[in-house]
């Protein structure tokens, strides 16, 4: 009898044996938890990259503003005789002139066309400055008729008087024709108010 329950122990224990796992069993992962914890990570990664490569905005600079350069006006240009700048007197006082009268061909003289003529005209320096070579009438505006002026030949102090005159030929067209001059000094810089220009109006038949 002992020896029968000894036996049926042996056969109950082989059993046992056998039906046990060979290796523990590992529990069951969570996979929502690993899903969450995956994301995390990618977000974190993509937080320092882009944080690594955003561009740093640099304080804005101001551009200084060029300051404007003097110039010159129109007027200072056209009536300032360089050499008297630089002297301190203005050009107006040092040339100037005022018409006197006419001393030969009066307004509407006869001319035949071609005519050779001389226009003669009496002015005086109202400047600060005496004239010499180089003062002469020159061509303004109008018909030049082959105008080519006379040098005066003399010197002219402030206050005097001078003839001064052109040289013409007549138009060969019949008609009316009136030339307009006016000063110049050695310079070529033109002086006189438009009230004292020095013209000749002839009449071609």
């Amino acid at each position: 009898m002992k020896s029968k329950f000894i036996i049926f122990a042996v056969i109950a224990t082989l059993i046992l044996a056998a039906c046990a796992p060979a290796t523990p069993i590992e529990p069951t992962p969570d996979v929502l938890a690993i899903r969450t914890s995956a994301a995390n990570t990618v977000v974190a990664e993509f937080t320092l990259t882009a944080a690594a490569f955003t561009p740093t905005s640099l304080p804005p600079t101001e551009t200084p503003t060029p300051e404007p350069s003097p110039t010159a006006t129109a007027t200072e240009i056209l009536t300032t005789d360089p050499t008297q700048a630089a002297l301190g007197t203005p050009a107006s006082l040092c040339d100037n002139y005022i018409y006197v009268e006419d001393i030969t061909i009066l307004d509407g003289t006869s001319m035949t066309p071609g005519q050779d003529f001389v226009k003669t005209w009496k002015i005086k320096n109202t400047g600060d400055c005496t004239w010499g070579d180089g003062y002469v009438p020159i061509y303004s505006y109008g018909e030049k008729m082959n105008g080519v002026p006379v040098p005066l030949g003399v010197v002219v102090p402030p206050g005097g008087e001078v003839d001064v005159s052109v040289n013409f030929k007549a138009p060969t067209t019949i008609g009316e024709y009136s030339s307009y001059w006016q000063m110049v000094n050695p310079k070529g810089i033109s002086f006189g108010t438009k009230e004292n220009t020095l013209f000749v109006k002839i009449v071609v038949q």
